[in-house]
């Protein structure tokens, strides 16, 4: 972009706007598991989903800021997530957000007992606009790891009581 007319000043340019898209406090990926309690057992479904912290720019959320004189908001998008089992599995890249049960469509069945610490990487892209201007995209993308939480698998026995 260049300098407003009468100025003096650097125009903006691309390298610039992909530089501060760079520099952007992204919100980091939290993983939430049903059951809710960290625990699961072996052979059963573990749903998995995508939820976002306060803290960050989650995606459409705007960080404005001025370079060399101009207005730029950057609106980061998600282009994918990558649900990592802490099995040595994952899934993905998707761009499903994954849900509770019953609905969700990230799941996962352990079959084995063990502590495990899925998490979730995810790629984002980003917008740009420029003064007010139309939203472009910012030719550009940053992965970010969120942090793993941990996981125990756990096995069940059935008993028969005689009363």
């Amino acid at each position: 972009m260049p300098a407003r007319s009468g100025d003096d000043s650097p125009g903006l340019t691309e390298a610039m706007i992909v530089e501060q898209f760079h520099r952007t406090d992204f919100a980091l990926p939290q993983v939430v598991l049903q059951p809710s309690d960290n625990r699961a057992l072996v052979n059963l479904p573990v749903f998995f989903e995508l939820a976002w912290p306060e803290a960050g720019f989650e995606p459409q959320e705007v960080d404005t800021t001025v370079l060399v004189g101009r207005e730029v908001r950057i609106r980061p998008t998600l282009q994918d997530a990558t649900y990592i089992f802490g099995d040595g599995s994952s899934h993905g890249p998707t761009s499903s957000l994954g849900g509770p049960y019953p609905d969700g469509d990230v799941t996962h069945t352990y079959t084995a007992a063990s502590t495990v610490n899925p998490s979730i990487e995810v790629t984002y892209g980003g917008e740009v606009s420029v003064d007010g201007a139309d939203w472009t995209v910012i030719p550009a993308r940053v992965t970010i790891a969120g942090p793993a939480v941990p996981l125990e698998v756990l096995t069940s026995r059935n008993r028969l009581y005689d009363s």
